[in-house]
């Protein structure tokens, strides 16, 4: 059978071999950053273990010894791709710190949402809806990863409850306007949304904690 260099043979599909094992982490590591910078290119569309193979420069044989079939994989390359977009959206809001409003480093996140593989993520909403009985998993890590990144950028004098109140509310009008985007592309009416949605952080940040 045609392996990778130096890697053994799977003893069996979706045995997990790298579980406890550093060096199995490390290239089951190696081979999920190779599908999911495909996947960015590529996007979600006839996605299959035969197309990961080839972008990570090894069998889909291979790759059933690190992950669990082709929806795990999927799955982890999708959460890999949100990771990396939401670390750029952080890195936004935090140049924006400056402003000292949780409305302006919002703001700085937008740009961030709508660039470079958005439209592979946004493919991954859909999918979920489509499918929500296989794809679950996609819409419900989504609200799991950026939930504390939204939390972190509220003020730090407001209690736990509060924080998560905004950041729910944060997290809903941003997937609203993505969709908007990518249904439409109507930059006006997403830019009015921006609009009454600074109105309400700003009263709501001008509010006592």
């Amino acid at each position: 059978m045609d392996v990778s260099e130096g890697e053994a043979p799977p003893e069996r599909a979706g045995y997990r071999r790298s579980a406890g094992s550093a060096r199995g982490e490390a290239r089951r590591l190696e081979l999920l950053e190779k599908v999911t910078d495909e996947l960015g290119v590529n996007g979600l569309v006839d996605f299959s273990l035969r197309r990961a193979a080839r972008a990570a420069g090894t069998t889909h044989k291979v790759l059933l010894y690190y992950f669990d079939g082709p929806e795990d994989l999927l799955t982890q390359a999708v959460l890999r791709l949100r990771t990396r977009r939401i670390d750029r959206s952080m890195a936004a809001a935090a140049e924006e710190s400056a402003s000292r409003t949780l409305a302006g480093r919002v703001r700085a996140m937008w740009p961030v949402l709508v660039g470079e593989e958005a439209w592979v993520l946004d493919q991954a909403i859909g999918l979920a809806m489509y499918d929500s009985a296989r794809y679950a998993q996609l819409a419900r890590e989504a609200s799991k990863q950026y939930l504390p990144s939204l939390l972190s950028i509220c003020p730090d004098d407001w209690d736990p409850r509060r924080k998560h109140e905004v950041a729910e509310m944060i997290l809903g009008v941003l997937r609203g306007f993505l969709v908007e985007w990518r249904t439409s592309g109507d930059g006006d009416g997403i830019n009015a949304g921006f609009a009454a949605l600074d109105r309400a952080l700003t009263r709501e940040e001008s509010t006592p904690a």
